[in-house]
């Protein structure tokens, strides 16, 4: 009898996480598959306006945007992990965290600080007129157009591919190396018969990531005056007041991604390489004399224009503009940015604490409800923003008797307008960020504590709160710095979604930088680097725990 029950209460426990685990899934669907359906619907006037006469010059910029940047980030980051990794040179170890800096400037920040420092009136061009009596071409150092942009993204998004790069050949490709260096092969065929084919799924990956961002992108585009498929669903949304002809840009982008994706896909499953899990660490090789200084000048003039050379320059701008700019005002800023933040996050490690527990099941109903979650990072800004405000619009007009009955007008957007929009976009982009550090917090615990636990009559959820959430508490708490750090540095989700009247340091940043307000924007700028450096460390100390 006792038994019974308590595999009644087993099985209810196992329900109640699995039935949560799938509405979150449904939550993060539901948008997304939203848009698909304005593909199937009959198009307005705009929409043919917009097909005739813009589109082309859209998807060719982004095309562009896209190749170009990919092609530069996969050589910067893929050269600078493979030097990190097989040599030794002067602040080697400095560099091997230093390169992942970059990333801490949100490169819509990263475009302003540039532009402003190298155009004819900026620090570079005057110094060099008024100190040195030197006259150059404007346009030479000008940050302008898809030349300007495709700079940006690949000295600001180059960590992506030199992250992942670089863990890759740390720990899965000494022996192969080791073999080809006995066997007499110079570095360069090495590098380009060995490490690259090897680190083929590495370097995709990577470079994937940078095409989403990219794709994504509006800060750096609008900033710049480019015309791409993303800025064209704000201009369309906010230009023309014609949301159906933006969730049709955004659902035919969203086609585009998945075919990437897909594409992305097969070309991994054709270029399979298996190599050892335990492979020992590839053993550096000391450059000594003219060797070591061009790898640490590299290493030293890529670090200094993707992060220092901005940071200081971002530094002294606060400086000049700190009393005019920190008062009140911008307390209240900080505080909603963080209190939207902090809601959000927890949202999201609640969520990928259950999904991920249901996942070690392993079953392919829980692997699926895995995917599904994760899948919002891999779908730019603007296309969840359009999805959650349509289906935010079709909930509200549900709702309009009930709102008519409590006096609230006939047809009022309540919810369109509240906060709730903003945090279920955040929630739906940045879910994967906190489930992959969860997953990975329960892949190394295993599941014998867990299954011994079950074994003595737990259920699932105390046998979570007593032997695995101790376990975890260290993958719970990176996740959820991450998160809260990624969901602070975001811009197309806030500028589209978040009421009237709300700001956070992203989107006030980025009005000040596109009022021309530049000096003004440098302070805001300063705290989302210094949140975003927290994320840095973290990742690098990650790495170390890895090893």
């Amino acid at each position: 009898m006792k038994v019974n029950l308590m595999k009644r209460n087993l099985k209810k426990e196992i329900n109640s996480w699995w039935v949560i685990s799938i509405v979150g899934a449904v939550v993060i669907l539901l948008p997304i598959l939203f848009i698909f359906t304005t593909i199937f619907q009959e198009p307005n006037e705009n929409w043919f306006h917009i097909r005739e006469f813009l589109l082309k010059n859209y998807v060719l910029n982004t095309i562009i945007l896209v190749v170009l940047t990919g092609f530069f980030t996969a050589i910067l980051g893929v050269s600078l992990a493979w030097l990190v990794s097989a040599y030794d040179f002067p602040l080697k170890k400095f560099f091997r965290w230093g390169l992942l800096l970059p990333l801490s400037i949100p490169t819509f920040i990263a475009t302003y600080t540039y532009r402003t420092m190298l155009d004819y009136t900026g620090i570079i061009q005057s110094t060099l007129r008024n100190e040195f009596n030197y006259q150059m071409n404007p346009e030479l150092l000008t940050v302008t157009g898809i030349k300007g942009a495709v700079f940006i993204f690949t000295l600001f998004l180059f960590p992506y591919v030199y992250l992942i790069t670089r863990a890759f050949l740390d720990s899965q490709s000494s022996s192969y190396i080791e073999n080809a260096r006995l066997l007499g092969q110079k570095p360069v065929i090495i590098f380009f018969k060995v490490v690259l084919p090897l680190a083929r799924p590495a370097i995709m990956g990577g470079t994937i990531l940078v095409i989403y961002e990219v794709i994504g992108d509006y800060g750096v585009t609008s900033l710049l005056g480019i015309h791409t498929i993303s800025t064209a669903i704000f201009q369309t949304w906010f230009g023309m007041y014609d949301v159906n002809s933006a969730m049709r840009l955004a659902a035919w982008l969203m086609v585009a991604i998945v075919g990437l994706f897909f594409v992305e896909r097969l070309i991994r499953q054709r270029r399979r390489y298996h190599v050892n899990s335990k492979s020992r660490p590839l053993v550096p090789i000391k450059l000594n004399g003219f060797a070591g200084i061009i790898a640490f000048l590299y290493c030293g003039v890529v670090f200094l224009l993707g992060f220092l050379i901005p940071f200081i320059q971002l530094i002294a701008w606060a400086k000049l503009t700190f009393h005019k700019v920190w008062d009140s005002s911008f307390f209240t800023l900080i505080y909603q940015t963080f209190y939207v933040a902090v809601i959000s996050t927890i949202l999201i490690i609640s969520l990928s604490v259950i999904v991920a527990n249901v996942n070690r099941s392993h079953s392919k109903f829980s692997f699926l409800l895995s995917k599904i979650v994760t899948a919002g990072y891999s779908i730019p800004g603007p296309i969840i923003a359009i999805g959650v405000l349509a289906i935010f619009i079709t909930i509200d007009q549900w709702l309009a008797p009930i709102y008519s009955s409590m006096g609230l007008g006939e047809a009022p957007l309540i919810l369109s307008l509240s906060l709730v929009m903003l945090i279920v976009g955040y929630f739906i982009r940045f879910m994967s960020t906190g489930y992959n550090a969860i997953e990975a917090g329960f892949e190394k615990i295993g599941t014998k504590y867990t299954e011994a636990s079950k074994l003595l009559g737990h259920g699932m959820t105390k046998t979570f709160m007593k032997v695995d959430f101790p376990l975890i508490k260290g993958s719970l708490f990176s996740g959820f710095i991450l998160t809260f750090v990624e969901i602070c540095k975001e811009l197309p989700l806030a500028l589209l979604l978040r009421p009237f009247n709300f700001e956070t340091l992203a989107t006030k940043t980025y009005q000040y930088a596109n009022d021309e307000q530049i000096h003004e924007a440098s302070i805001s700028s300063l705290l989302i680097i210094g949140i975003s450096i927290l994320s840095v460390v973290i990742i690098q100390g990650l790495g170390k725990k890895v090893k």
